[in-house]
């Protein structure tokens, strides 16, 4: 594709960075005000300025080329330190799309996010926070539908892990570790216990988060996801979880952080294993992160040291 000597316009930017974000040219323009047509022509005029495909359309919307995922980079930052000059100087609102989060199934994330909007103050506001499958937490920061990614890393999944990072463009930076823990209902007979060993979870059910079509023990939430269990249930969502827990009396094995204000049912009992669990946040790799951002992760990290856990970094 030709690059022409033109400038690109702040508003070409702000169009491809809502185009990015709706996955969808027209769903951008209705958000946006502008016609169909309108927004298809900025697209197609800045990817000839710029000289290179940036979009791939097809019928269910447009996915971000390789060079076009490294451009939102670029151009989120651009367009977020003129919306910062914009409230310094000219008293505008906040935008509305701030921040994305995709983080494996984890309460301190929540709890993070719970103080970062509280504390957050203006009157509208956009944010999104996926707790999803490790795959598509990749793909998400990948894709930059989230600009932060939070997951684990352990000896068996470290080097599976940092490869796909590499791959997709991506960094892991640690966050604190963790001793292993297990989640039961605080009506479990083991809740009682100080400790608890493999041996005396041998007839519980082991409650795992299903990962989909890349089911992988590599890919697993959970660490010792190689060991067998003589019953398993897998599932999708947090909530789902913990009914189980109180339900059936399973157990899956986490962090040990665990809010009460969030959870107040759940309990975490110490595992006896010779394993620790290094939690992290993922981000592109070649690009900064944004003042949310950092907001955020500074509310992880408080939430974490409230636990008694030392922050990395």
């Amino acid at each position: 594709m030709a690059k022409t000597t033109a400038g690109i316009s702040l508003q070409q930017l702000h169009y491809f960075v809502e185009v990015a974000a709706e996955g969808s040219i027209s769903a951008a323009a209705d958000l946006l005000y502008v016609s169909q047509p309108t927004m298809s022509a900025a697209m197609k005029d800045l990817e000839t300025r710029v000289g290179r495909a940036l979009l791939i359309r097809s019928a269910r919307g447009v996915t971000l080329t390789a060079d076009g995922t490294e451009f939102l980079g670029y151009a989120r930052q651009v367009v977020e330190q003129v919306a910062l000059l914009e409230q310094r100087y000219l008293g505008r609102p906040p935008a509305r799309r701030l921040l994305g989060v995709s983080t494996q199934h984890y309460s301190f994330a929540v709890d993070a996010f719970v103080r970062m909007v509280r504390s957050f103050g203006a009157a509208e506001y956009e944010f999104s926070l996926r707790e999803t499958r490790t795959w598509d937490i990749i793909e998400d920061v990948r894709t930059l539908r989230s600009e932060i990614g939070i997951l684990y890393r352990d000896d068996v999944n470290r080097n599976v892990i940092d490869k796909l990072l590499r791959d997709a463009g991506l960094a892991f930076h640690p966050l604190f570790f963790a001793e292993p823990h297990i989640f039961i209902s605080r009506k479990n007979p083991l809740a009682a216990r100080g400790r608890a060993t493999l041996d005396d979870l041998a007839d519980l059910p082991r409650l795992t988060f299903d990962q989909g079509a890349n089911n992988s023990f590599y890919l697993a939430e959970e660490i010792l996801s190689t060991l067998s269990a003589k019953q398993e249930i897998r599932v999708s969502d947090r909530a789902t979880i913990f009914n189980l827990m109180i339900g059936l009396g399973g157990y899956t094995i986490s962090t040990g952080i665990i809010s009460d204000d969030l959870d107040p049912e759940i309990v975490a009992v110490p595992l006896d294993v010779d394993e620790r669990i290094e939690i992290g946040w993922i981000g592109q790799a070649s690009l900064g992160l944004t003042e949310q951002a950092q907001r955020y992760l500074d509310e992880v990290r408080g939430v974490v040291s409230g636990f008694g856990v030392e922050v990395l970094g």
